[in-house]
Parts: structure tokens; C-alpha cells; sequence
């Protein structure tokens, strides 16, 4: 900085008052800083002003895991916002781990992140409102915790589900729609069971549901159980992605036919759903919307330094996504919101 203001022919502080955008400084003197800036090569060091400022203009990103491309989504529309305030993220996983999930934010904390974005891993063990971290803005993401001051965004896991099963049981007559979930544990697959049992009582069927979907092997073996039972299920609703998948590729191994011998829903959507054969029938939840919402709501947290004593909570709203594999012969994909 001592360079560049010797080069500019001002003083240190008025190279400072330019980089900080102070309207004190005549345009001709910001243009001659500028030409300096630009012949030294001079970047400012973020570290030093930090220091200075008590800002290290980070957040902190905690998500499960990143190989289910929904959360990927939601941190790459983290990492967009971040970018439009000119904040760096600091990304990490908890797979799933309520231990691990502590751990990493304790060492957020310790990288001085301004706030932080969490997919809780179990929402009934999550440690992230215990006192230490008061001070620092949190916003939970597609699963909240049991912390009123807490800000969360979710969105409609119940009355989607709810709906993706009316659609199986009232337009294509299943009464044996079996529910496939990845982990009883995580809040979003609950919710959706819950909304999955609801639809089934509500037309007085009974409900039926397996919890222990979490690699392919044993969804594979589940599913060849269930075939092979006495009243086998004429349809699936699987919970989230990874099942919907684990799901298709046993149903293609064993040679069934989807609609034909089985129907096929799954929660969200992902990439490809629209191109296999058949096309999949899928509640589509807004991922990208999920990360900037949350994204959005903490930079608004970090700017007023507000810590409410009732965090704000937004629920957004989801889509049914008709396409081939639920029974309906429509040739495009057909969007019920």
C-alpha cells in the first residue's frame, strides 16, 4: 500500500479510503490510485484487513455428503450468492454424523466464519445451538433442529409425498404401494412417510414401509424380498434420490417392467429422470431455491447482526412431476404444483 500511494503521489490512507469505497476522495486522485494499483500489480491483503475489520468475510457450509447431487445443488446456489456479496465459502461434510457435523463447525468457529449454513445430520442430536455458538449466525437448511431461535428453511416434504402417493392410489388404482426410505433417522424421510401414511389411510389401505434403503445391495435385496412375497406391492414411492435410484437399477436388474409390472415415484428429482426408459414420476423439490433462500436469509442475518429470539421459518413449495414411470402415458413431463 506504501508503494502504490508513493506511485499515486497521495498518502496511505487515501489508497485505503479508495479500496473501501469512501465517497472523500475526489475522482482525478481515485483514477490516479487506480493507475498505480493496476502498475505494481497491488491485491489486498484480505487476511490483514480482516484483522483490522473483525470480518473475515466467510460462511461456512456444512452438508451431509456431497455425492447425492441434491446437495451439491444447494452448494453451488450457497456458493453463487456468497459470490454476490463477495464472500468465499469454507465447504464441508458431516456424513451424516452429528459428532462429525460439531467437530467441523467448532472448527468454523476457530476460521472466524461470520456465519454458517447446516443440513443438519440428526436433527435430535445436533449440538450447533449449544453456547458457544450464539454468537455466530446459523441457518439450517432442508432439516431444522429443536431450536426455536434458529432460522431454517424447508420445504414441503409432507403434503408432497401426500400427493405423489393420491396420484399412484386415485389415478392408477394401486392399493399395495410399498414406501422405500434411506435412514428412519433423517427428518426429511419421516416427514415424508407421514405424508405417505396419510395418503394410504385416507383411502383405507395400509400402509407399508422399509427404512433400510441406504446402498444398492440392500435395496436390491428388499425389493426381491417384497416381489416375492404373498400380496407383493404394485407400487413404490421411494424417499429421496439415492433410493429412487438404488430402486430403479434393482427393478432393471431383476428384468421387472416399469409401469407395466410395478409403478415407480420417487421424492426429487435429479439429472437423467427425464431421459431413462421410462421417464420418472417424481416430486420435484426447488434445490437450487432451497440454497439461495437460506444463503439470502443469513447474509440479511450478518448485515443487521440480528440474533431473534424466534428464527424466521420458510417452507417452500413443491412440484409433481408426471412423467411415465407412475403409469400416465404422457409424452412431456407434466408439472402439477
Amino acid at each position: 500500500m506504501n508503494d502504490v500511494a508513493r506511485v499515486a503521489g497521495v498518502g496511505t490512507m487515501t489508497v485505503s479510503r479508495v479500496l473501501n469505497g469512501s465517497a472523500n476522495v475526489t475522482e482525478e486522485t481515485a483514477k490516479r490510485v487506480y493507475r498505480a494499483i493496476e502498475k505494481l500489480g497491488y491485491r489486498p491483503n484480505e487476511m490483514a484487513r480482516a484483522l483490522r475489520s473483525f470480518k473475515s468475510r466467510t460462511i461456512g457450509l456444512i452438508v451431509p455428503y456431497l455425492f447425492d447431487p441434491f446437495f451439491a445443488t444447494c452448494a453451488h446456489a450457497v456458493n453463487t450468492v456468497a459470490r454476490e456479496h463477495n464472500y468465499s465459502v469454507i465447504l464441508t461434510t458431516s456424513n451424516e454424523d452429528p459428532v462429525t457435523e460439531f467437530n467441523e463447525a467448532q472448527s468454523m468457529l476457530q476460521r472466524h466464519v461470520e456465519g454458517m449454513l447446516i443440513i443438519p445430520a440428526d436433527i435430535r442430536k445436533s449440538r450447533v445451538s449449544q453456547a458457544e455458538f450464539a454468537g455466530t449466525h446459523i441457518v439450517t437448511l432442508d432439516r431444522p433442529v429443536h431450536d426455536a431461535r434458529l432460522d431454517s428453511v424447508q420445504v414441503q416434504n409432507q403434503s408432497g409425498a401426500k400427493r405423489a402417493v393420491q396420484h399412484l392410489i386415485q389415478q392408477h388404482d394401486h392399493k399395495r404401494i410399498l414406501f422405500l426410505g434411506f435412514n428412519r433417522n433423517l427428518y426429511t424421510v419421516r416427514s415424508r412417510f407421514e405424508g405417505y401414511r396419510r395418503a394410504m389411510q385416507e383411502s383405507h389401505l395400509e400402509p407399508s414401509a422399509t427404512f433400510d434403503c441406504s446402498s444398492e445391495e440392500t435395496t436390491a435385496e428388499i425389493i426381491d424380498n417384497q416381489l416375492q412375497g404373498k400380496n407383493p406391492p404394485t407400487a413404490f414411492f421411494t424417499a429421496n434420490n439415492l433410493t429412487t435410484r438404488y430402486s430403479l437399477h434393482a427393478l432393471l436388474e431383476k428384468g421387472v417392467r416399469v409401469p407395466e409390472e410395478v409403478a415407480l415415484v420417487g421424492f426429487d428429482d435429479f439429472e437423467l429422470a427425464d431421459i431413462l426408459h421410462p421417464t420418472l414420476t417424481v416430486v420435484r423439490q426447488p434445490a437450487s431455491e432451497l440454497g439461495r433462500v437460506a444463503a439470502n436469509l443469513l447474509f440479511d442475518r450478518i448485515k443487521r447482526d440480528e440474533f431473534p429470539e424466534e428464527g424466521s421459518r420458510i417452507v417452500l413449495p413443491v412440484e409433481l412431476v408426471i412423467r411415465r414411470s407412475c403409469g400416465c402415458k404422457a409424452r412431456h413431463s407434466t408439472v402439477i404444483a
